[in-house]
C-alpha cells in the first residue's frame, strides 16, 4: 500500500498531558505537510490550532476523555464548545461502567445526544469504546448501539488504558457493525505494517503519530 493512501487514513495524534502549544503547531505542520485525515488534540488547543492551520487540516478532539465517566450533559457541552472552537471531527469516549452494569439505554442515549450536535453541525462522531477493557459481548453490544445510534465511526482505544488497537477487534467490529459504521483502529500502531494490515481488516481511521514519524525519518516523499 502507497504510503501516501496510509496517511490519509491517520489521525495524527497527540494527546499528552505534558502537550503544549508549540508541540501542537509542530503536530499540525506535520499532518499539513504528510496530508493526514487530522490532527487529534486535547480540546484546549482546537481553537489555537484551527487559527493556525484554517482550512488545510482537519482538527480532531476528545470528549470525555480519557475515562468516559463524565456525566451526559458535561459532554453534551464539551462537544458543542469543540465544534463552536473549530473542531471538525469529535472522538467521545463511552460510559464503560453503565455498559458493565447493562445499563445500556444510558449509553446508547449519551451517543444519540452528541451525536445530534455532531449532525446539527455536520461534523463527525466516532465512539471509542475502549476495548482492553470490554468482554467480546460487549464489543458486539457497542457495535449494535452505535450502529443503532447512526455514529459514523466506533473507535476501538484511547491509548490511555492498559493496552490499545488489536487485530482480532477489528475482525471482530467487522463483523458486527452495520453497514454505515466505519471503524476507527487507535492505540499502539508502532509500524506501516501494523497501520498495512489494520486498514486491511476494514479500519479506515488509524489513530498515531508513529506512522508520521516513520515516513518523516525516511523522508518519504508524499507530494
Amino acid at each position: 500500500m502507497d504510503i501516501k493512501d496510509i496517511l490519509s487514513k491517520c489521525d495524527h495524534t497527540l494527546l499528552k498531558q505534558t502537550a503544549t502549544m508549540e508541540d501542537i503547531k509542530h503536530l499540525c505542520d506535520e499532518g499539513m505537510k504528510y496530508k493526514t485525515a487530522s490532527v487529534c488534540i486535547p480540546p484546549c488547543y482546537v481553537k489555537l490550532a484551527k487559527d493556525y492551520c484554517g482550512d488545510k487540516l482537519k482538527i480532531c478532539t476528545v470528549i470525555g476523555f480519557p475515562n468516559g465517566y463524565n456525566t451526559t450533559k458535561v459532554k453534551v457541552f464539551e462537544t458543542q464548545e469543540a465544534i463552536n472552537d473549530g473542531a471538525d471531527e469529535i472522538d467521545m469516549v463511552i460510559n464503560i461502567g453503565m455498559l458493565k452494569a447493562k445499563n445500556y439505554d444510558y449509553v446508547y442515549n449519551e451517543i444519540c445526544k452528541i451525536n445530534e450536535v455532531c449532525l446539527k453541525n455536520n461534523k463527525i462522531l466516532k465512539v471509542i469504546i475502549e476495548t482492553c477493557l470490554l468482554t467480546d459481548d460487549e464489543k458486539i453490544k457497542m457495535c449494535e448501539l452505535v450502529t443503532n445510534a447512526k455514529a459514523e465511526y466506533i473507535k476501538t482505544s484511547t491509548g490511555f488504558s492498559t493496552n490499545g488497537a488489536t487485530f482480532e477487534d477489528v475482525e471482530l467490529f467487522k463483523k458486527h457493525i452495520g453497514e454505515n459504521v466505519k471503524i476507527k483502529a487507535a492505540g499502539g500502531i508502532s509500524s506501516i505494517g501494523d497501520a498495512e494490515k489494520f486498514i486491511y481488516l476494514g479500519a479506515s481511521r488509524l489513530g498515531t503519530s508513529r506512522v508520521v514519524k516513520i515516513a518523516s525519518e525516511n523522508n518519504l516523499k508524499v507530494e
